[in-house]
């Protein structure tokens, strides 16, 4: 649910995203609120994820779960069509879990924001 990233560090993480008609979490022609927090726990799963690269190591294969959301708020979801930036800031890291904070935006509008905790592992899938 990320197009492409358009900045990255190790504690901030900007991606954008196109709402197509096709995507699952569409629902008349609206996407839903369970598309909203899918895009920002992909953006920030992309902070921790960049750790399990480098080294040599190309072609890691990554699985990653919402361990928990602490809080969440959606102010408006976007048609389809539109574009969403979402950015993400690293609150707490250990190991492979993190705590994020995001927020996504179509234009100025800010559509959600949201607490999350995410947990990544590398996988032989």
């Amino acid at each position: 649910m990320v197009d492409y990233i358009l900045e990255i560090s190790e504690e901030k993480v900007v991606t954008n995203f196109l709402i197509k008609e096709e995507n699952p979490f569409v629902e008349e022609d609206h996407f839903s609120e369970p598309g909203l927090i899918e895009n920002a726990a992909q953006t920030c799963s992309a902070i921790v994820g960049q750790s399990f690269f480098g080294d040599g190591k190309e072609n890691v294969k990554l699985i990653g779960f919402i361990t928990n959301i602490k809080k969440v708020s959606i102010f408006e979801v976007p048609k389809v069509g539109e574009q969403i930036l979402t950015k993400a800031e690293l609150v707490a890291k250990f190991g492979n879990i993190c705590t994020m904070k995001c927020s996504t935006f179509c234009g100025e509008r800010l559509l959600s924001e949201a607490e999350i905790n995410l947990f990544i592992k590398e996988t032989n899938a």
